[in-house]
């Protein structure tokens, strides 16, 4: 058998994922009254991003062998804090937060605000991230049991920032991380003139693509590639073995939830830039939580850890907004969107079983 025959054996759940996606992905476009537009690309980025990050931040402790309950409750957490801290200011900030003055000091000079605001925001989900890790490794508590309550935790912390939906994010990064790469460009003055000719092919694209694609290039697959990253898959494939062969299971655990924290912290810092406002919402934490485990599934990683990984999810996560598209452009009962995603869901699982179900030796499965 050739390496390229051997490797599509061993990701035939992800190849299914991305065949299905490509195959549904096509059929909405040329179901859709404006056909395959930069608009329609650009509104169906803007609703991807924050639940393809929600579902990479749940993939990281599922590789580890754990389920992490808490991811929706981070990233709104997140957001709410997005909603305080992204309104423009570039001097000294101080936040009136439910009443209380929090101030932050000076910034340094020529620093711009909003980006002191989002390295906080990022900082605050991966910050909730290693509590979850440090609950489950020193705790000593199942992840599914622990994570369960920081979330609720979370959301009470959310729910404390805003009572009430509220806020209003700086409107120039709004426009600027919500549209395409032109309209980034102009937002932030990068030609003179407004454009430039080697640019014009790709203004078109969507900047969330682009931070997709950034953050999964600069966080993602370097961490795979760390000894950390790696002891990681070994947890999830066998966790005795891999603490018998000297790997540092707890600190590789650790690092799994923080990063899951810091993804989820991308989502949220999205999902406020996208609705310029912060929301604690607690059904929609519940579903965005429900749907990163759909993801993580549709895209070929396993529950049991060990197997998978990011771009998979991103592919499931995909594959789900693609299904709550079509309620759109078809005339379908939006109550029906669950069946359609159950059955999307349990023919990804079924097509990745398979193997299992013709092998007659179990000891095939660790060829």
């Amino acid at each position: 058998m050739s390496d390229l025959a051997l490797r599509a054996r061993q990701n035939v759940a992800f190849l299914t994922a991305v065949g299905l996606f490509l195959v549904v992905y096509l059929i909405y476009h040329m179901s859709h009254p404006k056909g395959f537009s930069s608009a329609v690309l650009v509104q169906n980025a803007d609703e991807v991003f924050t639940l393809a990050m929600v579902a990479v931040a749940q993939t990281v402790p599922v590789l580890a062998a754990g389920l992490d309950l808490s991811v929706g409750a981070l990233m709104t957490m997140v957001g709410c804090c997005a909603s305080y801290l992204l309104t423009g200011t570039t001097a000294s900030m101080a936040l009136e937060i439910a009443g209380y003055s929090l101030p932050l000091g000076s910034l340094p000079a020529g620093v711009p605000g909003l980006v002191i605001g989002m390295v906080i925001c990022l900082a605050i989900g991966a910050l909730g991230g290693l509590i979850n890790g440090l609950v489950v490794v020193y705790g000593r508590i199942q992840p599914i049991i622990a994570t369960l309550a920081t979330g609720a935790i979370y959301i009470g912390i959310a729910l404390f920032l805003r009572p009430q939906p509220g806020g209003k994010i700086d409107e120039d990064l709004n426009w600027a991380l919500t549209n395409s790469l032109g309209d980034f460009a102009s937002t932030v003055h990068i030609f003179s003139d407004g454009a430039a000719p080697w640019f014009a092919p790709f203004a078109g694209i969507p900047t969330p693509f682009v931070l997709l694609a950034l953050i999964l290039l600069i966080v993602w697959v370097p961490f795979r590639r760390t000894v950390t990253g790696r002891t990681v898959y070994a947890i999830g494939s066998a966790e005795g073995a891999a603490y018998m062969s000297g790997l540092n299971v707890n600190r590789a655990r650790i690092a799994a939830f923080t990063l899951g924290g810091f993804f989820a912290g991308c989502g949220g810092l999205f999902l406020a830039i996208q609705t310029s406002s912060g929301n604690a919402d607690i059904p929609q934490a519940g579903a965005y939580t429900l749907n990163s485990i759909a993801s993580v599934v549709i895209g070929g990683t396993s529950l049991l850890g060990g197997a998978g990984g990011a771009l998979g999810s991103v592919f499931g996560a995909m594959m789900l907004r693609v299904i709550s598209f079509f309620f759109r452009i078809f005339d379908i009962a939006p109550l029906l969107q669950p069946l359609f995603e159950g059955v999307i869901l349990l023919a990804a699982v079924s097509v990745g079983s398979l193997r299992v179900l013709r092998v007659k030796n179990t000891l095939e499965l660790f060829r």
